[in-house]
């Protein structure tokens, strides 16, 4: 790892864990340990730094899902593994931290939605179209449509005047969103792998 993603694996920690602007930039560099002349070496400004945290993330999320699924036994567990990692982010993500890339630094946050709509659309679509034809998805499924919806409910659930971080726990409600839906559009082999997946892994 560069010290460039070490720093931003740091940034990023922080950000997840109390928001973006719970820190000022001098508070980022005081705790990074770096002398400022470092930060303007690195980061043009804060909102320099927060658009390639975020790229790290992505970029990140997206090594970090590969080999995850490279381990999958079928495409139902492939799905599962997503959800579960999703769950396990909103769990370990402040919602500040949504919340401050959706009012602060709206640019940023949409490239976040285009990742959505690229590399996740397409990883999602591949994975259904595998299991209908393996089988575990409903042949009758539209994969395009089904896709689609997956992601609008991600665009949903991040929403904070559909679901308030206050009122709801987003990770409850990740759940009550994602796993029920999967098992409807399940033939009765694929429910079976997804109910054995959630009581294996007591989702």
């Amino acid at each position: 790892m560069t010290f460039l993603e070490t720093i931003l694996e740091e940034i990023l920690r922080i950000f997840k864990k109390e928001g973006i602007e719970a820190n000022k930039r001098e508070d980022i560099i005081r705790r990074l340990d770096i002398r400022h002349s470092t930060f303007q070496e690195l980061f043009k400004d804060k909102a320099d730094m927060v658009r390639k945290v975020v790229l790290f993330d992505m970029q990140e999320q997206v090594r970090l899902q590969a080999k995850m699924l490279a381990d999958a036994q079928n495409p139902v567990e492939e799905i599962m593994m997503l959800l579960q990692d999703g769950i396990k982010n909103m769990q370990q993500t402040n919602p500040l931290y949504i919340l401050d890339l959706q009012q602060h630094y709206q640019d940023v946050w949409q490239l976040g939605l285009d990742h959505l709509n690229s590399h996740s659309y397409y990883l999602v679509s591949e994975i259904m179209n595998r299991g209908v034809l393996q089988g575990f998805f409903r042949k009758d499924v539209n994969i395009e449509l089904v896709t689609r919806i997956m992601l609008a409910q991600v665009s949903m659930l991040v929403n904070p005047q559909v679901f308030p971080p206050d009122k709801y726990n987003l990770s409850e409600v990740f759940r009550s969103i994602f796993l029920y839906y999967l098992r409807g559009i399940c033939t009765d082999q694929g429910g079976r792998l997804a109910e054995a997946f959630f009581t294996k892994h007591n989702i």
